[in-house]
């Protein structure tokens, strides 16, 4: 099935009752008012029948609800939703016209257009999804940055951001590296296991409990002229990195690029991070963290020396058991959600349900920004080192078409709705699958998942107003209450 946008709008009124229950079998879609005027969006999307939109109204609260929006308990404020610039990404999208490009851009990150997406992350040098492993300097031991250069980027990364800073010139930059230079490790390697899509030889390998960066401060020096050197690179290049996270999940050792730090380790690369990036008026965070222990941070923000230059905390895969803890302990620090989770490839409904369970943990816990991974991939979702994973849209590289997928509807349900800016609001009740929100110009957005098999009415209280509508089996809605 190919995932095509269907917009079904009907109205209810109070005369017409019979006539829209029969509508309710059809569509799976009930709600009666007592308002002729339309306040609410109704949005949903299914296995079958994505992004369908059903043009509602509230009503005076007449029954007892199922679950009730508290407007005045409020959270912490969204920064937004977004992607990552990868150059398998660009690859894919690189098989399309230039309409569908257009399309493609205008959709993602165009503000109110669609996905809204206003904050997104890139690799700082090669990734997982790199076309090959690189860095912006090989010269060993050139701690001066003689050669650094970013001309590999200005084939992929580079045109993949101006693509869409052209529909969005506010959107939101942060970088991280996956490896940093593979002289400046001590494997001299960008990886850090053995597979059949590396040369790393036996004695090469490293472990998740050790510094893989050599600890010496002319490595710390250079390595810290490295990032304020990709900062101003791409300033000339017109694209603003407004934040870094020193290391993509470093208690990792992948066959990939990858480069494992302690915290101790990790800390002290920042104490000479910090400095310049401030100078240069770009955040630090601490991140990407993919542990479940909080105690790092508590080590990283006992430091004093360090902890001045944090401005957030990064998390992903493991991480996000920690967001609770890290809430409740440091309330005002901000937290980010830095990586969706990768799926298989298949980028079926099974996964989109489970990427609903992630981003209902981190949004709840506290996360003010939620990022997806992958773009665009080719069908099959390969990487280069023989990973498959799931993406926003797939490219069929035979008719050079593109669908979006499941989880690009998903994400959309709150990017589109939910603008940075908003809080997150408190809800309570025996239906308890929901996200709700505020935004800025008062408008509320509740974000519903129905995973059952069968219909589900659900009565809900916002305010002096409630809703009731008859949840399609399986599906995601949201509601936008004017």
């Amino acid at each position: 099935m190919d995932l095509t946008r269907t917009i079904i709008c009907y109205k209810v009124s109070a005369l017409t009752i019979m006539k829209h229950i029969v509508l309710a079998s059809v569509f799976g879609v009930f709600a009666i008012s007592c308002n002729a005027q339309s306040n609410l969006e109704w949005v949903s999307t299914t296995q079958s029948a994505v992004w369908k939109k059903n043009e509602i109204q509230t009503q005076a609260v007449n029954a007892t609800p199922d679950v009730e929006i508290y407007l005045n308990n409020k959270f912490q404020t969204i920064s937004g939703f977004g992607t990552c610039f990868n150059e398998k990404g660009w690859e894919s999208l690189n098989l399309l016209s230039n309409k569908d490009k257009n399309l493609i851009f205008k959709e993602l990150f165009s503000p109110g257009d669609g996905a809204n997406f206003t904050i997104c992350r890139m690799p700082l040098a090669a990734n997982d999804f790199s076309l090959n492993w690189y860095s912006y300097n090989e010269t060993e031991g050139d701690f001066e940055m003689k050669n650094f250069s970013i001309a590999n980027d200005e084939k992929t990364l580079i045109p993949f951001l101006k693509s869409a800073i052209k529909y969005n010139n506010e959107l939101k930059l942060w970088a991280s590296p996956w490896s940093p230079p593979s002289w400046m490790k001590y494997n001299k390697h960008y990886a850090m296991k053995k597979s059949k899509y590396n040369d790393l030889k036996t004695g090469q390998e490293g472990t998740e409990d050790a510094d893989m960066f050599i600890q010496e401060e002319a490595y710390f020096k250079a390595y810290t002229l490295y990032f304020e050197k990709f900062v101003k690179a791409y300033r000339k290049k017109g694209i603003n990195i407004s934040m870094v996270m020193p290391q993509n999940e470093f208690v990792a050792a992948q066959v990939f690029p990858s480069c494992a730090w302690t915290v101790e380790g990790l800390g002290k690369f920042i104490s000479y991070l910090g400095p310049q990036m401030k100078a240069l008026d770009v955040d630090v965070f601490f991140g990407t963290m993919n542990s479940a222990n909080d105690k790092f941070v508590d080590t990283i923000m006992q430091n004093k020396e360090v902890s001045k230059y944090i401005k957030g905390v990064g998390l992903q895969w493991a991480g996000k058991d920690a967001m609770a803890t890290l809430n409740k302990r440091y309330p005002t620090l901000p937290l980010y959600q830095t990586e969706q989770e990768c799926g298989d490839g298949k980028n079926d409904w099974k996964y989109a349900v489970y990427t609903w369970s992630l981003m209902k943990q981190y949004l709840s816990n506290g996360a003010e920004a939620y990022m997806y991974w992958n773009t665009s991939l080719k069908e099959g979702g390969i990487s280069t080192w023989g990973w498959k994973q799931n993406s926003l849209i797939t490219v069929d590289t035979v008719t050079k078409t593109y669908k979006y997928n499941y989880e690009y509807y998903l994400i959309k349900h709150l990017s589109h709705y939910v603008k940075p800016g908003a809080k997150r609001i408190a809800t309570e009740g025996k239906f308890d699958n929901l996200l709700a929100f505020i935004n800025l110009d008062k408008s509320i957005a509740v974000v519903m998942f129905n995973e059952n098999d069968q219909p589900k009415q659900v009565v809900v209280k916002i305010g002096d107003k409630q809703i009731d509508p008859l949840l399609q089996p399986n599906s995601v809605n949201t509601f936008l209450i004017k």
